[in-house]
Parts: structure tokens; C-alpha cells; sequence
């Protein structure tokens, strides 16, 4: 059997404030997320279509706590990039540097920190 490349199937953004942060990415992206409640754990997930690319959720749970220090999720805003930008103070967020061109052909993208204090990627393709 062939090894598999290591790729990214699906991603967590931890939430102190549940609501707080659904609401943080429902009116940064836009859109709505779907509410699920896993025993203790409560997850709103972002829209996706089945088998397209990867997915994730907003995800509250007691043993989950939100810190800029940890791992950085990248998600795509291609074409939305300023205006969610235009977004993010409004909804309890903020830049956390200034907007990065990567190389041709590679697009651009911002570290933000959302409504937990979360550091989070927003990428738009070039």
C-alpha cells in the first residue's frame, strides 16, 4: 500500500465563550454555522460541501482552552480578505500584524486573533 501524505482532514478552534465565538466567525465569514452538542463538547461547524477539502468547527469543551501560542489554522477568504478585515474589530477581533504578499502565484494572508484570543490564518489566493 502506498503511504499516504500527511494532510490536513479537519481542524478545532478552541472557544471559552461558545456562542461569543460562533458568532465571531458567523459574522466574519458571513455565513452560518451548524450547531452540534457532542456529550459536553459543543461544535459549530464551517459550511462545507461533502468530500470537498477540509473542514472544521468552533469547538467548546472543559478540557479545551483557547491560546495564541499553539498551532495556526489557515482559512480561505479568497476575494473577502479586506472585507473581512473591515469586519474584524466590530466582532471582537483584531490584526495581529500587517497583511503578508507571499511570493508570485502564492496570494497573501494575516494573522488575526479572534473573540478567544485565538491566532488565526485568513488566505487569499492570488
Amino acid at each position: 500500500m502506498p503511504a499516504r501524505n500527511s494532510v490536513a482532514v479537519w481542524f478545532e478552534i478552541p472557544a471559552a465563550d461558545f456562542e461569543r465565538a460562533v458568532a465571531f466567525y458567523e459574522g466574519l465569514f458571513a455565513t452560518t454555522l451548524k450547531r452540534e452538542t457532542m456529550g459536553a463538547s459543543r461544535l459549530g461547524v464551517f459550511p462545507y460541501a461533502e468530500g470537498e477539502g477540509v473542514s472544521g468547527c468552533v469547538f467548546a469543551a472543559p478540557h479545551v482552552k483557547p491560546s495564541p501560542d499553539g498551532a495556526i489554522v489557515y482559512l480561505n477568504c479568497d476575494g473577502r480578505l479586506e472585507a473581512m478585515l473591515g469586519r474584524l474589530e466590530a466582532l471582537g477581533g483584531k490584526a495581529a500584524g500587517p497583511v503578508v504578499n507571499l511570493p508570485e502565484g502564492m496570494g497573501r494572508f494575516v494573522h488575526v486573533v479572534d473573540s478567544e484570543g485565538n491566532r488565526v490564518g485568513l488566505h487569499e489566493a492570488a
